[in-house]
């Protein structure tokens, strides 16, 4: 028998495993100790009858023993046996096996024994001295079998006890880690049907418990990482579309244009050759294409960490242009659904522009927001006008045109363009010093 299939039942093995060890520890310790408690009970109580008998008894100085019996002493003979020396003076009605240990004992000393047939029973030896010399002997006896069914009763009800106890703990033990469990399995239901219809809903650490968020927050990341995978895949697909339209359709033209109505050599000649280049150019569009997928690594396609992508880029600046106002970076380490080739196309226009105007500093903030991330590019310089706002990403308008600075407009809207095709956004985002443009982008 292999161990159980479910989480919650490999739990309430393991609570009732620990607990059966406890338990069974527990219980043998108390019928150990039960057992030496009742074997003291017997012990003192046969010690007591012997002793009480051996106060009536007297030691003549001749070495006879008078006995002083008391009123009643019907109870107190029960069991009892006494030697004048080695000869019982009195005797009770016993088995032969138990008169044979009781003969034995006399004349001994102080000593006891057990004996088990055809009932069991302790016997005590308390000898009557005279003087320094031993006159006779009392022998007192006690049956134990009352004592030993105690001892087998308690074991067998402490038997039945754990059997009891360790069937409820197993029971509770599962309903409590199935209903513990019960979150996990909704979410890990809630994420396959969100993966399964490109939903952009995640789960969110908040409202959880310390663990359950824990895992909210990694099948948020699975659920990121499915979606940019799916957004790279259908990038690749319409990139590869549009890059083999062209050489297709040009395939076609001179095709049918070829077919149309015979042509000379010449003409022949020219449609064969842009058919070949056309065919090479597809060629080289599919070799390109199995060449990335061959040199592909196990990472996530289509991730990046944004401030690590920032930092290139403010290093490059500060490199390329020295006078210009350092680029600074912060962030609470937000990864962007977005590879960071397209991460860097997409800040490049937005620090080219945020350099032209900035006067002392220029800053790229990244924060994570639920399903996304944001990231803004701020200058301190003259800003936008309001009469531009948000013309400016519009091709070929300039909110300042006569600054001076280089520029035909067409990289804020190349920016936006970028982003929103990676499933984002770019937009103006109001502040009272300077410039703040905002990307918002799909998680990684």
């Amino acid at each position: 028998m292999g161990a159980p299939a479910t989480l919650r039942g490999r739990l309430a093995l393991l609570a009732l495993a620990t607990t059966a060890i406890w338990v069974a520890v527990l219980t043998a310790v108390f019928n150990v100790e039960l057992g030496a408690r009742l074997r003291q009970q017997a012990d003192d109580l046969v010690r007591t009858r012997a002793a009480a008998v051996a106060a009536t008894m007297e030691a003549q100085p001749d070495g006879r023993i008078v006995e002083h019996e008391p009123a009643d002493d019907t109870a107190l003979d029960v069991g009892i046996w006494i030697y004048q020396g080695a000869t019982a003076i009195q005797r009770p009605s016993a088995s032969s096996a138990l008169q044979d240990r009781a003969d034995r004992l006399a004349g001994h000393g102080e000593t006891s024994t057990d004996t088990s047939e055809p009932h069991a029973f302790r016997l005590y030896a308390l000898p009557v001295m005279a003087g320094d010399r031993q006159v006779g002997t009392v022998v007192a006896s006690v049956g134990l079998d009352a004592y030993r069914f105690t001892a087998r009763s308690v074991l067998a009800g402490s038997i039945g006890l754990c059997v009891l106890l360790l069937s409820g703990i197993y029971l509770v033990t599962r309903t409590v880690v199935g209903r513990a469990l019960r979150p996990v399995s909704e979410m890990s239901a809630q994420a396959s049907e969100w993966s399964e219809h490109g939903t952009a809903r995640r789960f969110g650490a908040d409202g959880h418990l310390a663990e359950l968020a824990g895992l909210a927050g990694n099948l948020d990341q699975l659920l990121d990482r499915q979606a940019a995978m799916l957004r790279h895949e259908q990038q690749l697909t319409a990139e590869l579309s549009h890059e083999l339209r062209t050489p297709l359709a040009r395939i076609t033209a001179e095709t049918d244009w070829l077919t149309a109505r015979p042509r000379n050599a010449d003409d022949r000649r020219t449609s064969h050759e842009a058919i070949a280049a056309a065919a090479a150019q597809m060629q080289r569009i599919c070799e390109t294409l199995l060449s990335e997928a061959r040199t592909r690594t196990g990472q996530v396609p289509g991730r990046c960490a944004v401030e690590d992508v920032a930092r290139a880029l403010a290093e490059r600046s500060s490199q390329e242009h020295p006078d210009a106002p350092p680029v600074a970076v912060v962030g609470d380490g937000a990864t962007a659904g977005v590879s960071a080739a397209l991460m860097e196309r997409i800040l490049t226009p937005l620090l080219d522009n945020a350099r032209r105007y900035a006067v002392r500093r220029i800053t790229v903030e990244s924060e994570r927001r639920p399903g996304g991330v944001l990231v803004a590019v701020v200058d301190d310089g003259c800003g936008v006008p309001e009469s531009v706002g948000a013309a400016v990403f519009e091709a070929g308008r300039r909110a300042h045109p006569d600054d001076g600075h280089d520029g035909a407009g067409l990289g804020l809207p190349l920016a936006r363009r970028l982003a929103r095709a990676a499933g984002g956004d770019l937009t103006l985002a109001p502040t009272s010093d300077g410039a703040r443009f905002v990307v918002s982008l799909p998680t990684g």
